[in-house]
């Protein structure tokens, strides 16, 4: 067997998208236009494959022949080229190269091979060495990645030097002051000076001995500010407030907040610390103590806020838990955007997931600098804003694209104090019946195991990293501290939890998030035994400090009965997951670890919850300028030119315009429970106010749902962070009335993210402020924050973040009252409804905000109000062009509006369509402003300013950064005309219930939605998880994929992600594991023999036309001629309603459809481009294989990127077998439901599963 075998593998033209965009970025962004060409190719090394196997694997592993060019063993791009290579740092997650090692043991079903990925640049021109290193800088990113070297390595095991025992700090009890001061120096610990002296007395007067570095380490993470809230927990000695014009008001709220803790402490006050985190949480406590929050959900155990919601399933009642929970990953995504990114929502998803939770959807909310400003201003020690913006989007979405949870919204504010360290924030929903929660104290001889992923040496330190200083070293030294995630393991543990009997066996749970084995296993149980030894490891070569601390993602701590062990190892089997049990509960009270049986920690549990040394700090608060209001200024360049040109202008401002190029990469529809598209209207243009989704029942249908909203504007903050904090809440309960849902029944959590504070009491002032404005709002309004997350890091050397307190908003409501933020009919009153303020505070009204609030919700919900919009950054100007977006309605202003109320960022304000005029709005301060209007324009004094041209300056300045135009438009010839033949196939036998067979890859995620769909049809369901972590597991999958399609009468092939798309190209798990000879002889016997049916959506397409099923009808092996599914013209996911045409009823898939009949769908894909050549797409429209189009709403085929998100030739979605009994397709007809989608309009039930199961019953 050969050592290592190379080939190089590179898109053909046309198929090269990646190559020609990142030829683009290097031009325009480094401005080195000596690039007159770039060629880019991927590099893999694999060992542990004979020849014959490597020759298999290329040809359907590595490449695609009608797609790529290869190469073997060596690649030599010619004269006047420049090349290098880059990879990842050993230890760095490659989810190319383990896919590749993934699929190739599929193929052979031996052991799992070893494989290098590496991607090769080639340059073409006069480029200078100068610029050649300049290239190399902007792609390679130390913290992750690094220069390849060109030559072929004997072998890709990596040399193994057995690590050391740990050692002892020999002499740290007896160290002197000073001596202690140069070893806590010399070892980078994120805990203080004060921490290591704590440290000191307790080991020399308790323990009495020397500690192990390692128990220095586990102490530097529990301890941690991103642990254990340091900061916030600083006792606050002194509370002043400056003298000012608006100083009454912070005294108020000072004055109101101590009075709240006699309240809720009483006789106990005085043992009570005044700190951030009291602050934080003394709104929920008082309202608490009053008896007002009576759904809030307690527990020791609880990871992210909860909440009891009655659900209605099926006309009866049933009791859930409603989870909510957001988290940043500011620091991470600063340095490494892509991992940053990621798993800052994978670490968001955890925390309701070891609640047992199913998670849903999912908020995206970032804070950036300007993305535009060239690559050459980047400050030393800083990537690009650009690349760390683009870069952080791709990360975020390809995680949550794969694990299948929905994205609802997304918005990214743009803020040059985000110059200082990015903001990057993810807010997750998941739910589960109460009755499968169950939560109890763990107790002696219980066991803990840990599941998913194994432990690497990525994350080590990352608790501690996020809590340290950002200097310039950063970049280059921070590498460790970084986690990789794989989103296929955290799918698969959520298929695991969703089984009632698995999550009833769960008696606690702790995700591994910050600080590892230490913390994640360290919090389950006051007395623990941990033997590291057991720990699984991705490589050998781990310490015990390593095992211990190590934050590898995807990874979960269970404690359950010892009884229960062997029955849930064997349930989290079937779900292709590792469960090994690490560490016993014991009745002492000391966190112990072992590693080579030596005993490398052994703490008191009573040491390790003092959480380090109380240190102390004093406030300064200085009020803001009330000249200075932010919130009711209007921004300096629109104050003096005409109003109708200032219209214009203010949608160009970075600020206010539209991302739709960065909201359609998030997949917004997966699980079937999205009730608002994140932008709404026929065309989509219109963005949402927050997120809908109905409660994920498994079975029946319900109309309980889910709304989350925001709050928060950086301008705001940075004037008052009291007064910032105030309408952050205010705004994000206005956004939730907008939507229909009672804004006074909510719950809030909030996200504080703030400059390091040092000792300085005015920067201590800025999170005070900040929390008091926020209590009182909670206090005021009735409703309460229920948890949250913190971050104090957010500083560069000397540049400081916008004070940042973001409040999130989650409502329970009917998602059939679910309003919208678009115009739906011409001749419509609009009226602005301001949010009634205190003059003299500057803070809202709070008894006549509920009256608003209450009004417009109810209004909403009875469909009085047809369309509401929050007024944001833009004011009500650019609400109300937003709101005429959407469907293209115009709109007419009446008389001649008022300048600031048109252009200051008026926060909490309303604009409203009303549907029989104002009477319904008595009562409350209002202006009607005008009416909708037929024609596509705003008329405003006179002027009359067509729509396209507003959406043009509104989409224009971030079309360079997340574009919407693809660089070329797809062909539309030859023409494919309607075919209205209907196929004569039918089957020898009939079936009343006919048998699905539906099988789950690594990285599957429709598979829910497709079983509710077919079931629901009348089909019985059989859903198979492939295994493949041993050769063993994938033979006896291999095996029962075979009996399953011999004993079903259809297969289908759901979407998802198999294998994370990789390596470099979608489909590929599914594709290979179908070549299998078994099953290949199965399907033959299928469809020859006993008349099947075959269905492929997304994912399922893709595989299918890999294997040739179609168009051919039968596995067959591929040319370069064939057709094929390829990347989208723009490069990236796209998300979004599509409206496709029946074009042909030959296939019995289509035969409960008219020819013509247009459906509007969701899709979600990066790979959904149909490519094949004229001749071919010519016998396929003959033929009537055409089955589906891409057309415009009133039924146009269309190459326009707007109607044709991939730029499929001849507008092609779907194709059939030549008999059209197998049927691929890219729009998601199984994501259907009552309610879904319902503000993008069109008829979105396609009776495709209907029609397959009617072909059975004849």
């Amino acid at each position: 067997m050969q050592k290592v075998i190379r080939v190089f593998v590179e898109k053909k033209a046309g198929f090269d998208i990646e190559a020609r965009q990142l030829l683009a970025d290097l031009r325009d962004n480094l401005g080195l236009n000596s690039i007159k060409d770039l060629r880019l190719l991927n590099r893999y090394d694999v060992e542990g494959v004979t020849p014959d196997e490597f020759e298999r694997a290329c040809g359907i592993v590595f490449s695609e022949p009608n797609v790529d060019n290869v190469y073997y063993e060596n690649f030599n791009p010619g004269d006047g080229w420049k090349m290098f290579a880059m990879e990842y740092l050993p230890g760095q997650y490659d989810q190319r190269a383990d896919s590749a090692a993934q699929c190739i043991q599929l193929l052979t079903q031996g052991e799992r091979p070893r494989v290098a990925s590496a991607k090769v640049i080639c340059l073409y021109g006069n480029v200078s060495g100068e610029e050649l290193e300049r290239v190399k800088t902007y792609l390679v990113n130390p913290v992750e990645s690094r220069i390849a070297s060109d030559q072929k390595p004997d072998t890709l095991d990596s040399p193994v030097t057995p690590p050391e025992n740990v050692q002892r700090v020999s002499g740290f009890i007896g160290m002197s002051s000073q001596e202690l001061t140069d070893y806590w120096k010399s070892m980078g610990f994120a805990m203080s000076n004060a921490d290591i002296a704590f440290c000191q007395s307790y080991f020399r007067d308790i323990e009495k001995r020397d500690p192990t570095i390692t128990e220095l380490k586990v102490l530097d993470t529990y301890w941690s500010d991103h642990c254990r809230h340091t900061t916030f927990l600083t006792r606050l000695d002194k509370i002043e407030i400056d003298k000012g014009s608006l100083s009454s008001v912070l005294e108020a709220a000072l004055a109101a907040y101590y009075e709240a803790r006699r309240e809720v402490y009483g006789d106990g006050e005085s043992k009570r610390n005044v700190t951030l985190m009291d602050m934080a949480t003394m709104g929920m406590r008082l309202l608490k103590k009053r008896g007002l929050i009576p759904d809030l959900d307690e527990s020791a155990e609880i990871n992210a806020c909860s909440i009891e919601v009655p659900v209605e399933v099926d006309g009866r009642v049933e009791k859930w838990l409603v989870q909510f929970k957001n988290e940043t990953h500011n620091h991470p995504t600063e340095i490494e955007p892509f991992g940053g990114a990621a798993t800052c929502l994978g670490g968001a998803i955890r925390d309701p997931l070891a609640g047992r939770a199913y998670v849903y959807q999912a908020m995206r909310v970032t804070g950036s600098g300007n993305p535009r400003v060239p690559v050459s201003d980047t400050l030393p020690g800083k990537l690009p804003t650009r690349k760390i913006t683009t870069t952080a989007a791709a990360g975020y979405s390809s995680y949550g694209n794969q694990v299948g949870v929905a994205t609802g919204h997304v918005a990214e504010l743009y803020d040059p104090g985000y110059v200082a360290k990015r903001l990057e924030t993810g807010a997750v929903i998941g739910a589960s019946p109460k009755e499968n929660v169950v939560r109890k104290i763990p107790k002696d001889g219980d066991v803990v195991i840990l599941l998913g992923g194994r432990t690497g040496r990525d994350g080590c330190g990352g608790a501690t990293g996020s809590s340290k200083p950002h200097t310039l070293e950063s970049i280059h030294t921070c590498g460790a501290e970084v986690q990789k995630g794989s989103p296929p393991t955290e799918r698969s543990i959520q298929r695991l939890f969703r089984n009632p009997e698995v999550s009833r066996m769960i008696i606690r749970c702790n995700d591994f998030g910050a600080g590892g084995v230490s913390v994640a296993i360290g919090e389950l149980a006051d007395g623990l035994d941990i033997d590291l030894d057991k720990i699984p490891k991705k490589y050998e070569g781990l310490d015990g400090t390593e095992l211990a601390i190590s934050e590898s993602q995807e990874r979960m701590a269970v404690v359950v009965h010892p009884e229960n062990v062997d029955a849930f190892i064997a349930a989290a089997d079937e779900e292709n997951l590792e469960a090994t049990p690490v560490a016993t509960v014991t009745k002492e009270k000391r966190l112990r670890m072992k590693w080579r049986g030596d005993l490398i920690v052994d703490l008191s549990r009573e040491f390790l919850n003092t959480n380090g040394v109380t240190a102390t700090a004093s406030v300064k608060i200085v009020p803001p300028n009330p000249g200075a209001d932010y919130r009711t200024s209007i921004p300096g360049e629109l104050s003096v030119i005409p109003v109708e040109e200032a219209f214009v202008q203010n949608l160009g401002r970075l600020e206010v315009a539209g991302q739709k190029g960065l909201v359609e990469r998030f997949d917004s529809t997966i699980g079937a429970a999205t009730v608002l598209m994140p932008l709404a209207g026929k065309y989509q243009l219109t963005p949402e106010e927050g997120m809908v989704a109905k409660i994920p029942v498994l079975n029946g249908e319900t109309d309980t749902a889910t709304a989350m909203t925001y709050g928060f504007m950086p301008g705001i903050s940075r004037w008052s962070p009291f007064h910032g904090a105030a309408y952050a809440v205010t705004t994000s309960l206005a956004r939730l009335a907008a939507l229909g849902a009672d804004t006074f029944k909510a719950r809030l959590s909030f996200q504080e993210y703030f400059e390091r504070l040092r000792d300085v009491p005015e920067r201590w002032g800025k999170p005070a402020a900040a929390l008091l404005g926020a209590f009182l709002a909670q206090k005021e309004l009735g409703v309460p924050s229920i948890g949250g997350k913190d971050s104090m890091s957010g500083s560069f050397n000397e540049l400081d973040v916008p004070p940042t307190l973001i409040s999130f908003a989650v409502g329970v409501m009917k998602a059939s009252q679910a309003g919208t933020a678009a115009f739906q009919s011409p001749g419509s009153l609009v009226a602005f409804l301001p949010l009634p303020t205190d003059p003299q505070t500057r803070l809202p009204d709070w008894g006549k905000t509920m009256e608003l609030f209450e009004r417009v919700s109810i209004l909403v919900q009875n469909g009085v109000i047809l369309s509401a919009s929050v007024v944001q950054e833009g004011g009500m100007a650019a609400a109300v062009a937003r709101m005429c977006f959407g469907n293209k309605l115009g709109f007419a202003f009446h008389g001649s509006p008022d300048r600031t109320m048109l252009f200051a960022p008026l926060a909490g304000s309303f604009v409203v369509e009303l549907k029989e005029g104002d009477l319904c709005l008595e009562g409350l301060d209002y202006t009607v402003i005008g009416s909708t209007i037929d024609k596509p324009a705003v008329i405003i004094n006179g002027a009359e300013l067509p729509l396209e041209s507003l959406i043009a300056k509104w989409l224009e300045p971030l079309e360079p950064v997340f574009p919407i135009q693809p660089k070329v438009k797809p062909e539309m010839s030859p023409d494919v005309p309607l075919y209205d033949k209907r196929g004569a196939a039918l089957p020898a036998v009939r079936y009343a219930k006919p048998r699905v067979f539906i099988p789950v890859f690594p990285g599957t995620n429709c598979e829910y939605d497709t079983v509710r769909a077919f079931e629901s049809a009348g089909a019985v369901t059989e859903v198979l998880v492939v295994r493949n972590l041993t050769p063993a597991a994938i033979e006896e999958s291999i095996d029962r994929i075979e009996k399953a399609i011999r004993n079903c009468q259809i297969i289908m092939l759901p979407g998802g992600f198999s294998g994370g798309d990789e390596p470099a190209g979608s489909g590929k798990f599914i594709a290979t594991t179908f070549r299998n000879p078994r099953i290949k002889d199965a399907i033959d016997q299928l469809l020859q023999q006993r008349d099947g049916l075959i269905l492929g959506i997304c994912n399922g397409f893709q595989a299918l036309i890999k294997l040739g099923l179609v168009p051919y009808g039968r596995i067959t092996d591929l040319s370069e001629h064939d057709p094929t599914l390829t990347f989208n013209t723009l490069g990236r996911h796209v998300s979004r309603m599509v409206y496709t045409r029946v074009t042909s009823v030959k296939s019995p898939w289509l035969a409960g459809c008219k020819v013509g009949e247009i459906h509007c769908l969701p899709v979600s894909h990066g790979e959904g481009r149909f490519y094949a050549s004229a001749e071919i797409i010519r016998k396929l429209s003959e033929n009537g294989q055409i089955a589906t189009q891409y057309v415009t709403p009133d039924g146009r085929p269309s190459t326009d990127i707007e109607w044709n998100p991939n730029g499929s030739l001849c507008a092609v979605e779907g194709i059939t077998s030549p008999d059209g009994r197998v049927l691929g397709k890219m729009a998601h007809s199984e994501r259907r439901g009552p309610n879904l989608y319902k503000n993008v309009p069109g008829n979105k039930y396609q009776p495709i599963f209907e029609n397959g199961v009617n072909y059975f019953r004849g």
